[in-house]
């Protein structure tokens, strides 16, 4: 783990909202996750700016969105200078999930009712 991230990881561990670190989701591993919420924490270093990580990082987000999960990125420089923001902003988008059911299938919504997807059928 990079110096933000474990920075970040000991404030996301004080929150005790059962936020995991390094999980592994489909073929990619999420910097931080939370599985209630279907919410991936993402924190980039300078690396991220480059043209082909930028390509990369979309098509991960896309893939991982087609999953059902929210993604939200951080920046390095924003973790560190202003982890209380981010923090708060994690802690936000933990307590609120997303609106809408993930992911649709065949026009009709799946929801998540416990640890398992149940289709509507309305």
């Amino acid at each position: 783990m990079t110096f933000p991230e474990r920075i970040l990881w000991d404030e996301l561990r004080r929150l005790k909202l059962n936020i995991r670190r390094q999980a592994p989701i489909g073929r990619y591993i999420a910097d931080f996750v939370h599985h209630d919420s279907r919410l991936i924490v993402e924190i980039d270093g300078p690396l991220h700016e480059e043209l082909e990580a930028v390509a990369y990082d979309a098509e991960r987000t896309a893939w991982l969105e087609s999953q059902g999960f929210r993604v939200i990125r951080f920046s390095t420089k924003q973790v560190t200078d202003g982890l209380s923001d981010v923090v708060d902003a994690i802690r936000s988008a933990v307590l609120s999930p997303p609106s809408q059911p993930f992911p649709h299938q065949g026009g009709r919504a799946l929801w998540r009712a416990r640890d398992q997807w149940v289709r509507d059928e309305n």
